[in-house]
């Protein structure tokens, strides 16, 4: 399985510049094989990680948990 290191902080700044969602991305790096995306913030240390699914069926199935886990903490945080 390859390994892509990205640092958190400027992917993210691009991602706002740039209008871009995340996912969209992500479905652009499928290429048949799973990817472990790291995210490291500026001091190289690891954020979190991502098995980068190797189909679009895949990726779509994470990013509705993806945002229903969110959905969740949002609403748990805001009480």
């Amino acid at each position: 399985m390859k390994t892509i290191e990205i640092k958190a902080e400027q992917f993210f700044d691009l991602l706002k510049l740039k209008d871009t969602p995340m996912w969209e991305i992500f479905s652009q790096m499928i290429d048949g094989t799973e990817k472990e995306i790291i995210f490291l913030d500026n001091e190289d240390k690891i954020i979190f990680n991502y098995i980068l699914p190797s189909n679009q069926e895949k990726l779509e199935e994470d990013r509705k948990e993806f945002s229903k886990q969110f959905s969740e903490k949002l609403s748990s945080s805001s009480k």
